[in-house]
């Protein structure tokens, strides 16, 4: 029987970093870490199922593309980063294994044959499996942001852990445009983080999500998101975790602020 894979949280940074010169150096420790992770797993899985804070829908939506394109959701970057290629094929199998999921949770779902790999998707992938030789699948969050509706999410995907399917939601711990670098962000975003590593690390599932479920209350929330985008990757992970302790990876500070990662499992 094969050993059921974690369930991974990353903080993926900002912009395509791995792919600019003095922004990696400034990255270098999320850099180092993203490229450890691999190892740390039991087996290379079969497949990666990404979660992005970057691509939301009206409905969860699952990108069907055999071979999907890149999306660069970025401005302001040196030429080059928007010819980078991330060349993993999708896996139409596991999209519509996916969609199946969903259907039998009573989560309705679209597909979406075009949407490619933002930078949510290929900017740890590229560190994790720089080969890009895992099948890689997408999957919108929802735009109404709810966080019970995409734990929920999470619990109806728990089955491809048991299926060799490495489930990976992307966004930040802090995730405040206005605030990167700012005088106050450094103390808001270790606030909300050290509430987040207690609600991670300390309390069961059942406690963990409706903390999560209520996130708003944590000290500094809406300082560290003003809007969830970057947050509800962090709700379907710790859905799929089921009843999985968590903890975190790594924590990464940058721009004054603290960045984590955490697995569960």
């Amino acid at each position: 029987m094969k050993q059921k894979l974690p369930v991974l949280f990353v903080s993926h940074g900002g912009g395509p970093w791995p792919y600019v010169d003095e922004m990696k150096k400034l990255f270098a420790k999320t850099a180092m870490e993203f490229s450890r992770i691999p190892e740390t797993l039991p087996f290379k899985p079969e497949k990666i199922l990404v979660v992005s804070g970057h691509w939301e829908e009206s409905e969860f939506t699952v990108a069907t593309s055999a071979h999907p394109p890149m999306v660069y959701d970025y401005s302001g970057f040196p030429e080059h980063t928007y010819h980078i290629k991330y060349p993993a094929p999708g896996s139409p199998a596991l999209a519509g294994r996916i969609r199946a999921l969903l259907s039998q949770s009573g989560i309705s779902s679209n597909d979406d044959p075009g949407r490619g790999f933002d930078h949510g998707t290929f900017v740890p992938l590229s560190l994790m499996y720089p080969q890009a030789d895992v099948p890689v699948v997408t999957l919108s969050m929802k735009s109404n942001y709810d966080p019970l509706e995409h734990i929920d999410l999470g619990k109806a995907l728990q089955p491809l852990r048991d299926e060799g399917v490495l489930i990976i939601g992307s966004g930040l711990s802090y995730h405040n445009m206005r605030g990167f670098g700012g005088k106050d962000a450094r103390l808001v975003s270790e606030q909300f983080e050290e509430w987040l590593n207690e609600t991670i690390s300390e309390a069961g599932a059942q406690v963990r999500n409706e903390r999560l479920r209520t996130w708003e209350k944590a000290p500094a929330a809406r300082l560290a998101h003003p809007r969830e985008d970057h947050l509800m990757p962090l709700m379907v992970a710790a859905g799929a975790a089921g009843d999985d302790n968590g903890y975190r990876m790594f924590m990464d500070t940058v721009w004054n602020t603290v960045m984590a990662s955490y697995r569960f499992g």
